[in-house]
């Protein structure tokens, strides 16, 4: 490929509105451009990246026996009813309506149509198992899309479907599919780990998600030497429930806090540590509105507290709702004489009492005992896991890292069979409802995290496996015609050995190809100049390492082939 007959432009400054370093490095390498807020047209250069990522997946599925098909992107509303997820999803889910006054959706992820055509077509438990994938463009109308390609609202995704007979054959499946998705991203040049995670929206029993490790990530990972690991939505938090002695804690004291609503506040107006105190949060779910008490030096997990009382959805109240439950502003909240049910972290059985708010303001209550003061709904691991805290598995303290979500896989169970009656004959002739799971890739998200992983002041530094060429020659002087006939008798060479080489024949400063080629983040680059010709040289020199070195003229094609081979 001539890089002047290239469609690219490349930027030297950041755009404004990008944020991380992967959306300032596909703008400025000229990988992407944007239409419109979180919707984005892939260039020629960041689509053979984009391509050559969907080739490694394809490959990883259909080695662990999954199927490819393309499904509709539109959907019709009657499957999403039939699931339940129709008002259940939200805002996300882009709805509109046919010239008939119909309504369909743009769809975000594919249960409801794959479980709807797998119902029309299995009939018996000899067609079981089944695995069906697709790699398509999603859209989820993020309320607001930022970091480039990595929470946009028009994505490219690999989602694929297993179907088994029962719940031994799904935990098969899913093994096969965490196999392979190991296999990928380790294909793709990834730094990454599988971790538990909450299954959120897509629902199901269980789920992981693989997280390539980075700054800007935008989840948290904790993870253990001794190899466990889960997003801090799922991370499970141990406790040696070690109970003090209650029996001489002094009686419930009410307490006048002019002003003082935050626990900073409320810690320095009793002279008391964060761990003395415990915040009362109010959560609305569509199970009704419940109270959280955790420690005052702890976080609440939604995720957690959805988890708890079965419900889809948790957050955080309203002004308007708290008032309703406590009686008073949002700041005063506490256990005792709250109108909702109330639920502790388990974190508090370790405290002899608490100090938290007594439902009117400007007031707090101190010496609060559960069981004698109030009657706790339940106890229950309810907050988010911190560095140093117990591994769940181990007991080791733990490390916390960000995370980039690359994939998530998830053992969806009967959820959408027995709503959508996807069903088989077994082999006595009786009905089974089929069991299912659900695994999808970001593959835009994956081409962002892999420079998010792999980039330097100069640009990206592509892994061979992911680049969008794997050599660029870079001519100095393209007037010369000795040196233009050396760099096409290499690219030539190097083409029909099957290595992707782009050319740089334009007639430039060497200063101006050199950043040009460090940004764009190719690999191997051959520099050819006059003064080397004569002597029989070209200089080589790896991107990633910066190492540089002079080989001759003879030698260059087998040089630069045994390099890419091996890094493929």
């Amino acid at each position: 490929m001539e890089y002047s007959k290239l469609f690219i432009t490349t930027l030297r400054e950041d755009p404004a509105e990008a944020e991380v370093i992967s959306h300032k490095l596909m703008f400025r390498a000229g990988l992407i451009r944007k239409l419109a807020a979180g919707i984005y047209t892939y260039m020629p250069a960041g689509l053979r990246s984009l391509r050559k990522i969907e080739k490694i997946i394809r490959e990883g599925m259909n080695n662990a026996g999954a199927q490819e098909v393309l499904m509709p992107a539109v959907q019709p509303a009657e499957l999403w009813e039939e699931s339940g997820r129709w008002d259940y999803y939200g805002k996300e889910l882009l709805r509109f309506k046919d010239r008939h006054g119909r309504d369909y959706c743009m769809g975000p992820t594919h249960e409801e149509v794959i479980t709807d055509l797998v119902r029309r077509e299995v009939r018996s438990y000899r067609q079981l198992p089944a695995n069906l994938y697709q790699i398509q463009t999603k859209f989820r109308d993020e309320i607001r899309p930022r970091f480039g390609v990595m929470r946009s609202r028009e994505f490219i995704m690999k989602d694929a479907y297993s179907f088994d007979t029962d719940n031994a054959g799904a935990e098969e499946s899913y093994g096969k599919m965490k196999e392979a998705y190991n296999s990928i991203f380790r294909r793709c040049g990834l730094k990454f780990v599988a971790v538990e995670a909450d299954s959120g929206a897509i629902g199901g029993s269980f789920s992981h998600e693989f997280m390539v490790l980075a700054l800007s990530g935008e989840d948290e990972i904790a993870a253990c030497e001794c190899g466990y690991g889960a997003n801090v939505e799922k991370a499970e938090v141990t406790h040696d429930h070690v109970e003090p002695d209650r029996s001489c804690t002094p009686g419930l004291q009410l307490c006048d806090t002019p002003d003082v609503r935050t626990i900073e506040e409320v810690a320095d107006f009793f002279q008391a540590a964060p761990h003395e105190l415990a915040k009362t949060l109010v959560f609305t779910t569509d199970k009704g509105v419940i109270a959280v008490c955790v420690r005052g030096d702890h976080e609440a997990n939604p995720a957690k507290v959805k988890n708890l009382v079965g419900a889809n959805i948790a957050e955080l109240a309203s002004e308007e709702d708290v008032r309703r439950a406590t009686g008073a502003p949002t700041g005063f909240a506490g256990p005792v004489g709250i109108k909702v049910p109330v639920y502790l972290d388990r974190a508090l059985r370790c405290t002899a009492s608490f100090i938290s708010g007594a439902n009117k303001a400007d007031v707090h209550y101190r010496n609060i005992v559960p069981g004698r003061d109030f009657e706790p709904a339940g106890w229950a691991d309810l907050r988010f896991i911190k560095a140093g805290d117990p591994c769940p598995r181990c007991k080791t303290p733990v490390t916390v890292a960000r995370g980039i979500e690359v994939g998530h896989i998830f053992k969806l169970g009967t959820k959408y069979s027995e709503k959508l009656g996807a069903v088989y004959l077994d082999a006595e002739g009786k009905e089974q409802n089929i069991v299912m799971g659900c695994y999808g890739i970001g593959v835009g998200r994956t081409l962002a995290s892999s420079i998010e992983q792999n980039n330097d002041e100069n640009g990206i530094i592509w892994p061979v496996p992911i680049a969008p060429w794997e050599v660029i020659i870079l001519p100095l002087q393209v007037k010369d015609e000795e040196t233009m006939a050396e760099a096409r008798r290499i690219e030539s060479k190097l083409e029909k050995l099957g290595v992707e080489v782009l050319l740089d024949d334009r007639d430039e400063r060497p200063g101006v190809k050199f950043k040009d080629a460090d940004l764009l983040g190719i690999p191997l680059r051959i520099t050819l100049g006059s003064r080397g010709l004569k002597e029989g040289l070209a200089e080589v020199k790896e991107r990633a390492t910066g190492i540089e070195s002079k080989v001759g003229l003879a030698d260059i094609v087998p040089t630069a082939f045994q390099w890419v081979t091996e890094r493929r």
